[in-house]
């Protein structure tokens, strides 16, 4: 069993599922899983786990994502996209990329978000998307994400304005652009969304599926990159591959962590995390020796 991260360009038409289903051929191995889901329509940085880093996915999956996409004022849509089937038209030629600018410096910073139907998002244990295929529409809470740059060009057509955006994990860029034309005065849509970062992850690293193999899965160590990194000697080595629940001193850390923990040879071990007690421990164990595909 492979354990490792690839860093794939997703191309559009694909859902992350499918991108998961093809590694599991490429690399012959059921344990295989993504973080943060792109949209069909979307392309751009997934991160895939293999093997046993499929248990780190939750660290880059928290990390902060880039995108490029096209805002398309005047006309909104049931998927907040170029996906979904036109719900409403507004005239809005009049509004200037100064009007655009001016109304988007508003989103940036700290703001509440509704999810859209059409999202992975579960409410009362079903995903939005399955009650939207059936026609159900239910209220959703608002969710509290930042949005840390959030730049504004004109794009190569009237009334359509490129974005690239910055922001905390769990942003919906779509949900962004219908904001933006509400608070235009009329509506707008999302269309080329394109993920080009996530973290330290870049677009320029990433390769698209039919290009994936051996070369391309780089070391679970990796997965961790943004976060703080502990190389430990070999006597702490011992106790963190089995997971002993130690004092920052003992470690050698302080903050809040997390904590990637590196043996001398730079192979992770393990991530360790703080408690309200003042002591860290171990919120996901490599060890020494991959465990079994199941």
């Amino acid at each position: 069993m492979v354990d490792g991260l690839v860093v794939v360009d997703k191309a559009t038409g694909w859902t992350s599922h499918d991108v998961v289903a093809k590694c599991r051929g490429i690399f012959g191995q059921k344990r295989i899983g993504h973080a943060g889901t792109l949209d069909p329509g979307a392309t751009g940085v997934l991160l895939v786990g293999l093997g046993r880093v499929t248990r780190l996915l939750r660290y880059p999956g928290s990390q902060p994502k880039t995108y490029t996409g096209e805002v398309v004022l005047g006309v909104e849509t049931s998927t907040l996209d170029d996906e979904g089937d036109v719900v409403a038209t507004h005239d809005m030629a009049g509004v200037t990329l100064d009007d655009v600018r001016s109304v988007a410096a508003g989103f940036v910073g700290d703001i509440a978000q509704v999810p859209p139907m059409v999202s992975a998002v579960k409410v009362g244990g079903r995903r939005l998307h399955d009650l939207a295929r059936h026609g159900v529409e239910v209220k959703r809470e608002p969710r509290h994400v930042v949005v840390h740059r959030l730049e504004v060009e004109d794009g190569d057509e009237p009334g359509v304005f490129r974005v690239e955006v910055s922001c905390s994990a769990g942003t919906y860029v779509r949900v962004l652009a219908a904001d933006l034309g509400r608070s235009l005065g009329g509506g707008a849509h999302l269309r080329r969304l394109r993920r080009t970062a996530v973290g330290e992850f870049r677009i320029d690293e990433a390769r698209p599926v039919e290009a994936l193999g051996p070369e391309a899965v780089l070391a679970p160590i990796e997965a961790m990159r943004g976060h703080q990194l502990v190389t430990v000697a070999d006597d702490v080595a011992a106790v963190v591959a089995h997971g002993t629940v130690l004092d920052e001193a003992g470690l050698g850390v302080d903050g809040e962590g997390p904590w990637a923990v590196a043996d001398g040879t730079g192979a992770l071990l393990a991530v360790y995390e703080s408690t309200p007690e003042g002591r860290v421990k171990p919120a996901v164990v490599l060890g020494t020796e991959p465990s079994p595909d199941p």
